[in-house]
């Protein structure tokens, strides 16, 4: 599938990482047309562009940017997150590593549309190299008056700073981050209020991702209309960063207008791995429920695959070909999240344990069909019952597992093991 790619024309051109070179490929065009215009005009393009947010929910990025107060006295802020740390996610990595200012120029613009005079981008702790790349490019963003006290000679003044988390999965929930990034621990706050009337320092703040953000002077450039263009309707528009990982050739970021399929997405990656045949996949980040292989001619956007139970998520899109254990993958998903739960929530703190407990009984030959009803009854009480969506992010998986493919699920009560082999990865041939 041919496409012109948008929001990594620059990758492999080092030259953009400098202002000069960023210009040369039409950067900044978009921050002086932005400038130009009223704040309210932005936001308006923005919401009639269809752009939903890049980070998971699919919430209306311009929507998003109408909540904060106008004519308040209040200091407001832009957070940038960047703390991407769901297994299998890696596109925010690459667009800050590749093209950082393409970010840079989506903040000021999103700044300018809402009054913010202050940009933090929050990103990983463990993203040395993008978080080095991303301050050298503020700092000659300032150097050249494109941030600072009197951006582009508009009058407009912006700070932006980058703060390195420690690590936490849990600071990529944005109330989690708000925490973080004032001092105090990680953990949700109670909503409402929401962030855009108390957010970052009890101030109206908007939140949106690296890819959301990245979207945005390409809007402003070439208009709504333009961006429209782009996916399967009026709720799924604009070009899309997609991770594919696992049993594929060539693992890595492929961009495409909104909603490619799951077929088309594997034939850019080469194939799957060493001709093997589709067992499951992952859509959506860790967090997302596992589809069939009978789904994988599903357009990959919000609306679709949240029709087939799953969802588009962060598009990170992990797949496993006839050699995977399914509830052994589960369990590692599982894992994850019981390690990176906040223990605020009873029923995520809890909840989260038990899953994994359970998948590792079952896994291990010693679980009963009583377990596999028992998972079912621990995910719902668990979905929608805590402050933040971690635990419904590990009942993603774990429901569907029990759910879509409990056949397999029985093997392993029936056999007493695992039916597939534990293979290992430096063995000739082997995956694991």
């Amino acid at each position: 599938m041919a496409f012109e790619p948008i929001l990594l024309r620059n990758a492999g051109n080092p030259a953009v990482h400098e202002v000069s070179g960023y210009r040369k490929a039409g950067g900044y065009e978009a921050l002086s047309k932005a400038l130009a215009m009223e704040p309210e005009e932005i936001i308006d393009a923005v919401k009639a562009s269809g752009l939903r947010g890049r980070g998971g929910a699919g919430f209306p990025a311009g929507l998003k940017w109408s909540f904060i107060p106008k004519g308040s006295e209040k200091a407001k802020y832009l957070v940038c997150n960047a703390d991407e740390s769901e297994p299998g996610t890696f596109k925010d990595r690459i667009l800050i590593e590749t093209d950082p200012h393409q970010l840079i120029e989506g903040c000021a613009i999103c700044c300018y549309a809402v009054g913010a005079s202050t940009c933090y981008v929050y990103i990983r702790g463990e993203y040395v190299a993008p978080a080095l790349t991303l301050e050298r490019a503020i700092a000659d963003a300032y150097e050249h008056g494109l941030l600072g006290e009197d951006v582009l000679g508009s009058g407009f003044a912006l700070d932006m700073r980058v703060h390195r988390g420690a690590g936490a999965y849990i600071c990529g929930e944005e109330t989690g981050m708000l925490e973080s990034l004032e001092g105090r621990r990680g953990q949700p706050r109670i909503k409402p209020p929401f962030p855009a009337i108390v957010g970052a320092f009890a101030a109206p703040t908007v939140i949106n991702n690296v890819e959301t953000l990245c979207n945005v002077p390409h809007i402003i450039g070439r208009g709504a209309e333009w961006f429209k263009s782009l996916g399967t309707d009026e709720r799924n528009t604009g070009p899309k960063v997609y991770c594919i990982s696992g049993h594929v050739e060539r693992p890595g970021v492929y961009e495409y207008p909104i909603g490619v399929t799951l077929d088309d997405l594997i034939a850019a990656a080469g194939g799957m791995y060493r001709g093997r045949a589709l067992k499951a996949y992952i859509p959506g980040g860790a967090s997302a429920a596992i589809l069939s292989d009978e789904q994988s001619g599903l357009p990959m956007d919000f609306d679709s695959l949240a029709q087939a139970g799953s969802m588009l998520g962060s598009a990170a899109v992990v797949v496993m070909d006839e050699t995977t254990c399914l509830v052994r993958a589960t369990l590692r998903l599982a894992k994850f999240f019981a390690h990176e739960s906040c223990g605020q929530c009873t029923p995520c703190r809890e909840g989260t344990n038990w899953s994994e407990m359970i998948l590792a009984r079952l896994e291990d030959g010693r679980g009963s069909e009583s377990d596999i009803d028992l998972l079912q009854r621990i995910t719902t009480n668990m979905s929608g019952t805590a402050l933040c969506a971690l635990a419904d992010a590990c009942v993603g998986p774990v429901r569907s597992l029990v759910t879509n493919f409990r056949p397999e699920v029985m093997q392993h009560v029936e056999q007493g093991c695992c039916p597939l082999p534990r293979q290992s990865i430096f063995e000739p041939g082997a995956v694991s």
